[in-house]
């Protein structure tokens, strides 16, 4: 603004409309040009991936170390080597537990980069999806037996054989049944469900009338998978924001973990061709949910073969 009023004062010939010319030009040298925000844009994405690659090289090294040390703990608890009184039985249940901990933060960390640079392929198998449900079922259940929550899961016949990746799925279920545990208080209640679903998606170009006649729209086209517990619930202005990297909500901040998990659970779904939200309310518990198609789309399908 100094400029612009310099050359006011100095030219008798100028007037508001030089002074507005040239506090345009000042404010035009000021922007950064297209070019030069592709440019940053990819200097940014660039080393965002180097701080990944190097972030999960360094958590790669770790498991090796720590899985020495997790299986001294094991061979000590199981008093091979001598036997231990009480104090020296509950030192090592805690280092224990302290290293399953940090075992599953590494491997969340590493599953989380190969997301994040696209390493993590989709492998499509037909398979039963009851079963898969079941098998996680049965992993959590004495965790949730432990603290004193109830798990409830049920199979449904009506759900088809459809061609699904299996172990990514596990993980997802995994995830959000891991949500619930961490957050629902002793006495609490945990419900696994899944149901055929009508899955009406938008696309950009809608078919005709004609076409829209011809298919058959009440005919269930994915499984819809819920997770629901009676929890404190998520406030609705963090629905969205819970399933972004790194994130948690202001009251749990002191809660462990690096806030991945439903990040993880996202990015998994979307690269079965699904969606994942949750429905909650502050104080009403969280219902988590997402949908997966009997028919995986083709960009993820040719992803699983590339393999």
């Amino acid at each position: 603004m100094a400029s612009v009023q310099k050359n006011t004062l100095v030219s008798d010939a100028g007037g508001p409309s030089e002074t507005m010319s040239v506090a345009a030009l000042s404010s035009d040298a000021d922007l950064p040009t297209p070019e030069n925000l592709l440019q940053e844009y990819k200097e940014l994405r660039e080393r965002s991936q180097r701080t990944t690659n190097a972030l999960a090289s360094a958590a790669h090294d770790l498991k090796t170390p720590l899985s020495i040390l997790n299986g001294y703990v094991e061979v000590l608890h199981s008093e091979k080597l001598g036997p231990l009184n009480d104090r020296q039985r509950e030192v090592l249940h805690d280092m224990q537990a302290s290293g399953k901990r940090l075992q599953q933060f590494i491997q969340d960390f590493l599953t989380f980069s190969a997301l994040e640079t696209g390493g993590l392929r989709m492998q499509f198998e037909s398979g039963n999806i009851n079963e898969c449900l079941s098998e996680v079922s049965r992993l959590w259940s004495n965790r949730f037996q432990q603290k004193g929550l109830a798990l409830y899961f049920l199979a449904n016949d009506k759900l088809p054989v459809f061609p699904f990746d299996s172990p990514k799925l596990e993980r997802v279920i995994s995830n959000l049944l891991e949500n619930s545990f961490k957050f629902t208080p002793t006495g609490g209640t945990v419900w696994l469900h899944a149901e055929p679903h009508m899955w009406e998606r938008r696309a950009a170009s809608q078919p005709s009338t004609d076409e829209r006649r011809r298919q058959n729209v009440t005919q269930p086209n994915s499984v819809k998978v819920s997770v629901s517990d009676t929890g404190p619930g998520i406030p609705a202005e963090f629905h969205l924001e819970v399933f972004d990297d790194f994130f948690r909500l202001p009251s749990n901040e002191n809660q462990e973990g690096m806030g991945l998990g439903l990040a993880i659970a996202r990015r998994l779904v979307q690269g079965m061709g699904g969606k994942i939200w949750v429905e909650s309310d502050a104080g009403a518990g969280c219902k988590f949910s997402f949908l997966i198609p009997y028919k995986p789309a083709v960009a993820a399908a040719s992803k699983g073969k590339n393999r």
